[in-house]
């Protein structure tokens, strides 16, 4: 048996934490057991023991990494558009569509986690630290936190009410009011 280098790893570590994230934002933390996530990325689940001290640990860490990479790519859109209204309007319309809706595993960790951390506050400090970077993206204070509000709270209603007319005309109210938001 061979033995791993730091690099492979490492390498490792990031593929679960980012296969764990997937998994628990599309199906929920307490329905994804550690041997769904190794199994995912094709490792064993004692490899997982060898890199975490429990599944606490991971959620921990997806959830914070998943909130990293969302404002990675929430500063990008600021490079990409022509300033921060027009990244905002593109995160609107990418955020709140058919598309986004129907991908939770690869959206929104604030939409993505809600439930869970609404029913079990062990890993709330991280939730709450992500959703204060993104509010903080979006615009200073109560007007940053209101929009993001809408945002989420549009989409987990479009994705309780997917395959219902309903469930496009909350994604269109939804972008209308958000627009509005940051006026």
């Amino acid at each position: 048996m061979s033995r791993v280098s730091q690099a492979e790893a490492r390498a490792n570590r990031k593929r679960v934490v980012e296969s764990a994230s997937r998994l628990f934002r599309e199906k929920g933390v307490r329905d994804v057991s550690v041997a769904d996530v190794m199994q995912s990325i094709g490792m064993t689940q004692g490899g997982f023991y060898k890199q975490f001290a429990s599944k606490t640990a991971l959620v921990d860490e997806a959830t914070a990494e998943a909130f990293s990479d969302m404002l990675r790519r929430l500063e990008a859109m600021d490079d990409i558009h022509s300033g921060h209204d027009a990244a905002w309007s593109s995160l609107i319309d990418s955020y709140l569509s058919p598309e986004t809706r129907d991908d939770p595993g690869s959206g929104c960790p604030a939409a993505g986690f809600a439930g869970d951390f609404a029913r079990d506050p062990e890993w709330r400090d991280t939730y709450a630290a992500g959703i204060r970077d993104m509010a903080g993206w979006i615009a200073p204070e109560d007007t940053g936190l209101a929009a993001l509000s809408t945002l989420v709270g549009a989409l987990l209603l479009a994705r309780a009410t997917a395959g219902s007319p309903l469930s496009r005309e909350i994604l269109r109210a939804a972008r209308k009011a958000a627009a509005r938001l940051t006026e």
